[in-house]
């Protein structure tokens, strides 16, 4: 085991985080018996028409999720895991219950089969999938107008199982699921617990997880949009019920969604896609245009303001530009963080240019290491080593600080110290661009001279290297300054969990600085 690794991964987790470790691996040691079901009386929700859920129960026991396909010949397994835990976790989430067309008997039979084999459930009683299933549950039940008191007793236990097993020792995004979905049950259930319990974390974490300029703090835009979907189903559920009418903390989630959609509208791509950053896939998340529509009916309009926390998107006739100037905001949980400061994407007329290489695998493997890599982004890389120590699935050691940032017309300017410590060097980014050019300069500060630029290309970019230049299909122009020499490899990329597209990326070797000029 290495020590020093897993100290300087250790040292950024709160006092709360550990505290909880402890105390929830002492529980597990003792195996505290958990109840399955507890009576109690539920209520009527009155909600307005939330965000249909991607199609991902297809009939007669068949389910897809992250792109993988499985029908269960006899019963379904709900802790079937051939296909590794995100696509076991998605089984027991539920989320099918919402997506476009599903019969209320169908519903019906899919929980009744949960609840009777929940003894054995392994998986589907952690926290965050109780969250979720619970939630997806009383929408279902809700929009169904379905009372049924096995279900609810069911129900009601697995949010006991949940009261007392808050992730306090994950936080982040697990903290704010848990309590999204508690505030639900606390409706559903009219129970005061749940209600204040729900109310207090929701009002400490969202200030601390929503930036000032709206962003999600662990800066991936996928998980911002997972975020304020939960977020706006509260406000649905609260505003049309009337069990607690608190006009101020009302008001409060309002203002955090208005702050959200805002930000999620600057990460956005003129195409709807968002900026796949970080642990960022689309057909997770409701879309950008889902997102902002559902917020249009519930009256909700965006606080337009600068990004600030290190994003920037430069939108004119000809193309768009995406620059990660970002150091780790979250740095307390960090998984989702990719070792990428100072990439940037480029969309040429509408049209994919230069990528992300995104995530197809939250699995503790190889793809995983590489797509969270520095060399799997558009950016200068010192000895093959990554800008953050990231290792494992979700694991993040020493990290980048972004030491100088200036945002002006026409002209960005970033510096880093992620290459500081071993090599006393600095990495300088700048950018200068007007409606047809794009320069980028890359400067080491410092001792060490010699580092490599990698440029990712979308897959039906075609490319054709002539002297100094990457010429492309799309009539655009790149030209390398000050260069050693380059190369062009075969890569891949991933929009979407489990599917690769291969593509070409260019490999330049440099001593001191080098310079692009994007001609559009």
């Amino acid at each position: 085991m290495n020590i020093k690794l897993y100290f300087n991964t250790i040292k950024y987790l709160k006092t709360t985080q550990i505290y909880y470790r402890l105390y929830y691996a002492l529980k597990k040691r003792f195996k505290i018996k958990k109840v399955l079901y507890i009576e109690k009386n539920s209520y009527d929700l009155a909600l307005l028409p939330s965000i249909y859920m991607h199609k991902s129960y297809l009939g007669n026991k068949s389910f897809k999720f992250i792109n993988i396909t499985h029908k269960f010949d006899n019963k379904i397994d709900w802790n079937y895991s051939n296909y590794g835990k995100l696509w076991t976790y998605n089984l027991n989430y539920f989320e099918f219950l919402n997506q476009k067309y599903f019969t209320k008997n169908k519903g019906l039979e899919l929980i009744y089969n949960y609840i009777d084999n929940l003894e054995d459930i392994k998986d589907g009683l952690e926290p965050f999938t109780i969250s979720l299933r619970g939630l997806n549950w009383i929408k279902f039940l809700s929009y169904k107008k379905i009372k049924i008191s096995k279900i609810d007793a069911s129900l009601y236990a697995q949010y006991k199982i949940l009261f007392n097993n808050l992730e306090y020792h994950l936080l982040g995004n697990h903290l704010l699921e848990n309590a999204f979905s508690l505030m639900f049950g606390a409706y559903y259930f009219r129970d005061n617990n749940f209600y204040f319990k729900a109310k207090n974390i929701l009002k400490k974490q969202l200030n601390e997880q929503i930036l000032e300029d709206g962003a999600h703090f662990e800066l991936s835009p996928m998980y911002h949009q997972l975020m304020l979907f939960r977020l706006l189903d509260i406000i649905n559920l609260i505003t049309l019920n009337s069990w607690k009418k608190d006009l101020e903390f009302l008001k409060f989630l309002k203002d955090k969604a208005s702050l959200m959609v805002s930000f999620l509208e600057e990460v956005t791509f003129n195409s709807g896609e968002i900026a796949l950053v970080n642990d960022s896939a689309i057909n997770i998340a409701p879309s950008t245009k889902e997102l902002i529509d559902y917020a249009k009916r519930l009256n909700i309009k965006p606080t337009k303001k600068e990004l600030t926390c290190g994003y920037k998107m430069i939108k004119n006739r000809n193309y768009e530009l995406f620059i990660d100037s970002c150091d780790i905001k979250a740095t307390y949980i960090a998984g989702h963080t990719h070792s990428d400061l100072f990439n940037f994407l480029l969309n040429i007329n509408g049209k994919e240019f230069l990528i992300d290489s995104g995530i197809s695998t939250y699995e503790a493997n190889d793809i995983r290491a590489y797509e969270r890599s520095s060399k799997a982004h558009n950016c200068v890389v010192i000895d093959n080593k990554d800008i953050d120590k990231v290792w494992g699935a979700f694991r993040v050691a020493n990290r980048a600080k972004v030491t100088k940032r200036l945002f002006k017309d026409g002209y960005i300017l970033a510096e880093h110290n992620g290459y500081y410590k071993e090599y006393k060097t600095i990495h300088k980014r700048e950018f200068q661009y007007d409606n047809s050019k794009i320069k980028i300069k890359d400067t080491l500060i410092g001792p060490k001279k010699e580092a490599r630029l990698y440029l990712h290309f979308a897959n039906d970019i075609k490319l054709n290297i002539k002297n100094n230049s990457i010429l492309t299909d799309l009539g655009v122009e790149i030209k390398i300054l000050s260069y050693n020499n380059f190369r062009m490899k075969n890569c891949y990329y991933s929009k979407e969990f489990n599917i690769n597209i291969f593509s070409k990326c260019i490999e330049i070797d440099f001593k001191d600085a080098i310079e692009l000029e994007i001609l559009i």
